[in-house]
């Protein structure tokens, strides 16, 4: 049994009310990590609803309490804690992006960060070239690709609990989105698709940025008036569940590279296809002609709409189930926390 701390960030609640991609990951690899007797404690806010200990960084997550301001006082909080209690664990999971790099390069108990967001940027690429030392974690070999020489400990992509919802054997003929109200989630292409095959479209996106909301004022609302989608706002888990399992096929059509997809696995879990342009690892997910159909642009997607019955839903399913489930991703998790444990003890480091 290892004494292990996950971290999340301060903004939403583990496991989430509403939608949200990395909390959901905390959420699930704890309560399994929890299940095969580890010592698990989350560094987080306050106000989760998780089988094992929480240290709390805020009383309640921020963005339940209508917080919409700048949390980087509240990042800086959640990193004291950490500092803290470091010495308590056998490892410190971080799920911060690069806000705990810094203390990760000093020593003490290994903090091993796993980055669920795109690499590309300012921020990122700061922390990771300014802490070599730090152990990381890709969540996809396309996310990663940018830092070869990086001390990665592993590549892990996202498992989640499969839950025992059947699959759809006649689903609706509606297309389904699920994402945030952005040009980069391919909302704007998944209406262009809608229009040309005259199947329905159901948006569920989230949107709290004066951006986000701005772009349902000039995207979505117009198509809404037009008839051709229909707009859901933000919506609960089983609430996404049932929409993604009774639709004919899930959009993904963002020209942005997804580092990783959580939304892919989602659907596929299910047994619903998945039509996603051919960008970030979405590949690395979904197999052309297997689980749905890569493409490069609105035109592709919608002669990928048409080819829809071919494909196997409860094949998709089953395959999706064994590729990304919560248990093989504990597994993987496992062996690099080990690794990491090892390499501060013995001082070894070779990256994977």
């Amino acid at each position: 049994m290892s004494r292990i701390a996950l971290v999340s960030p301060p903004l939403v609640r583990v496991p989430p009310v509403r939608y949200a991609g990395t909390e959901r990951v905390v959420a699930t690899l704890g309560a399994e990590l929890h299940r095969r007797g580890h010592d698990v404690t989350l560094i987080g806010p306050g106000d989760a609803d998780v089988p094992h200990a929480v240290i709390p960084t805020v009383p309640e997550a921020l963005w339940l309490t209508g917080f919409r301001g700048d949390p980087t006082p509240y990042f800086e909080q959640t990193i004291e804690v950490v500092a803290a209690h470091r010495w308590e664990f056998d490892v410190v999971h971080s799920h911060l992006e690069e806000w705990l790099l810094p203390l990760a390069d000093t020593p003490g108990t290994p903090i091993v960060t796993t980055f669920h967001g795109r690499l590309d940027v300012p921020a990122a690429e700061q922390a990771i070239r300014s802490n070599p030392n730090a152990p990381l974690i890709a969540i996809s070999a396309s996310q990663r690709r940018w830092y070869p020489d990086a001390r990665w400990v592993a590549t892990v992509p996202h498992g989640m609990a499969s839950g025992d919802r059947p699959v759809a054997s006649d689903p609706e003929p509606r297309l389904a989105l699920v994402g945030r109200a952005t040009h980069e989630k391919g909302i704007a292409e998944a209406i262009a698709v809608a229009e040309r095959t005259g199947r329905p479209l159901v948006i569920a996106a989230k949107a709290y940025a004066p951006e986000e909301l701005a772009f349902v004022d000039e995207v979505i609302r117009p198509a809404v008036a037009a008839r051709v989608a229909e707009f859901l706002g933000e919506i609960t888990g089983d609430e996404r569940d049932e929409l993604l399992r009774c639709s004919a096929a899930t959009l993904m059509l963002g020209g942005w590279p997804e580092p990783f997809g959580l939304v892919a696995i989602e659907s596929l879990t299910l047994g619903t296809p998945v039509i996603a342009r051919r960008a970030g690892a979405l590949p690395e997910i979904i197999e052309h002609g297997v689980d749905g159909f890569l493409v490069d642009d609105a035109a592709e997607a919608a002669f990928a709409v048409q080819r829809l019955a071919a494909l196997d839903r409860q094949a998709i399913a089953r395959r999706a189930r064994e590729r990304f489930s919560a248990v093989r991703m504990a597994d993987r998790y496992e062996d690099a926390y080990a690794r990491v444990v090892g390499e501060a003890r013995f001082g070894r480091f070779r990256a994977v």
